[in-house]
């Protein structure tokens, strides 16, 4: 559950407008596009990392009230949650090597036994 930036309700995160007041919450109507809103006070582009490193296209910058592209300065781009690969148990690692180089393996393979059978003649 998300709050209406207007009326301050709680409002089910995949609404595409507020049920109370109408503002709508999501761009062009797409549940998975979220509009970001200023406050009354404020406007985004000031808080808006794209605005400050100049790489903004939108075209009521630097006055938008409501955005797609939004990004808070303050936070990074690239979330830290980033799972390590672990090689985990060799026999896997392997099996995944193999796989990935199965081409170079078929050819390796083919020389191996074109070799075996001309040195056995």
């Amino acid at each position: 559950m998300t709050t209406c930036p207007r009326c301050q309700q709680l409002v089910n995160s995949q609404a595409i407008d507020c049920p109370h007041c109408r503002t709508p919450l999501k761009a062009f109507g797409h549940p998975g596009i979220p509009l970001y809103q200023a406050t009354q006070t404020e406007f985004l582009c000031d808080h808006c990392l794209y605005h400050e490193d100049d790489s903004c296209s939108y075209d009521k910058r630097p006055f938008a009230r409501t955005c797609t592209l939004y990004h808070d300065k303050t936070q990074p781009l690239v979330t830290e949650d980033i799972v390590q690969l672990t090689p985990g148990n060799p026999l896997t690692v392997i099996k995944r090597w193999c796989y990935r180089y199965r081409g170079v393996l078929f050819i390796v393979g083919l020389i191996g036994i074109s070799l075996v059978i001309a040195l056995s003649n």
